[in-house]
């Protein structure tokens, strides 16, 4: 067996918000290990990819050809029965807005391939196909951790162990957190890539339960004349699984005749969690960003923004926590979730009491109406949760 390597930060997961820890960590001037079980990064697709603008300012990124794939202006909500708020914002803030997108729609493969290439630019150094499979204290400033990269055994020895390992977490449950959801709180989403379905530059909600049951529907749209086309739904509130509910909305729908001749030609889907961020983050050696870590916007399920930007807080308070030569201990990667917690947890928090107010409303054309006017108003131009 080959010695074990010794880094500063060891990194499990290369998403948005596992990539953004490394690269920042490793500007930081930190020794830093990057690993994912996946061959391909970004696959599977289980999200839309959109992402407002700010939130790639926010983190040093370029909308850069190789990812984005079509910029988007504004929004446009719908009720369950057609009638819209249109939020286009070329019309609204034409000065900043007539030339310059509000955000855009990526592509996550590539996505994800151009934030792990500023990884590896940054000087951290990358591992996938690599699996963690066990994590032990050595002492009480090191971690042991041993991974199976390309099928033979890697031990790492780690100040820092950070799990960017997506829902359920295995970093979190070697740590004693917390991290079950509820079926209540996870939404089965399903999306088809079509061709032949027109869009306008904005991102399309429709809300109401006939559609889509404790979640909404949506219309994206996306390069070369495609578009994005699905839904969440929350399977506890519905007999009927996320395809059922997808082919409903497309057959049935106000917009039917607008899907009619649309094809589908590609179909992603998978669970994202509309639950309440952890309330323990962190622990001895660990620290949980991104999905690990319920670092999800409980109203829309937009994982992206929240990602890059808890990605960062962590990735420059560990860079200075490290080189202060401090202990690891979770009392001190708390201030981690403290910091985290100023910049977007109390908004997030928030934002998921809004959202259980919502689906407490028993009489459900109220529920309807009450999620419509939430969405509208949440992507409104007076909206408090424009970094959210």
């Amino acid at each position: 067996m080959s010695p074990p390597i010794t880094v500063d930060v060891l990194v499990v997961g290369s998403g948005p918000a596992g990539a953004t820890t490394a690269r920042f960590a490793a500007q930081g001037g930190l020794d830093v290990l990057l690993v994912d079980k996946k061959q391909e990064l970004g696959a599977p697709i289980q999200c839309s990819g959109a992402v407002s603008a700010h939130a790639l300012m926010d983190v040093g990124v370029e909308a850069h050809p190789e990812f984005v794939v079509e910029p988007i202006y504004g929004f446009k909500v719908y009720d369950s029965d057609g009638a819209s708020t249109v939020l286009d914002y070329r019309e609204l803030k034409p000065d900043a807005y007539a030339d310059n997108p509000l955000g855009y729609i990526v592509d996550r493969r590539r996505f994800d391939r151009y934030l792990t290439t500023l990884v590896e630019r940054s000087g951290a150094e990358v591992l996938l196909k690599t699996e963690a499979q066990a994590m032990e204290r050595i002492d009480d400033r090191r971690i042991r951790v041993q991974l199976q990269h390309f099928g033979a055994p890697l031990t790492v020895h780690a100040r820092v162990l950070v799990g960017a390992d997506g829902l359920q977490s295995q970093v979190g449950k070697w740590a004693g957190l917390r991290t079950h959801i509820k079926l209540s709180e996870l939404a089965s989403c399903l999306q088809y890539v079509m061709d032949g379905v027109q869009t306008e530059g904005l991102l399309e909600l429709i809300t109401g339960r006939r559609w889509a049951p404790g979640g909404y529907a949506w219309v994206f749209p996306k390069s070369s004349g495609y578009a994005e086309v699905g839904l969440g739904i929350i399977r506890t509130m519905t007999d009927h699984d996320a395809r059922w509910h997808l082919d409903h909305f497309l057959k049935r729908s106000f917009l039917a005749e607008r899907f009619r001749l649309g094809k589908i030609i590609e179909i992603q889907g998978g669970g994202v969690p509309l639950a309440a961020p952890l309330t323990q983050q962190t622990a001895d050696h660990v620290l949980l960003v991104g999905d690990a870590a319920r670092h999800v916007n409980p109203i829309t399920g937009g994982g992206i923004h929240t990602a890059l930007r808890c990605g960062k807080i962590a990735g420059d308070f560990l860079a200075n926590f490290l080189r202060s030569g401090a202990i690891p201990s979770n009392a001190n990667l708390q201030e981690f979730q403290r910091r985290w917690e100023v910049s977007l947890g109390r908004s997030m928090w928030k934002l998921y009491r809004s959202k259980r107010a919502v689906f407490r409303i028993k009489e459900f054309a109220a529920q309807d109406r009450q999620l419509y006017r939430t969405l509208a108003d949440y992507f409104g131009q007076d909206s408090e949760y424009r970094k959210i």
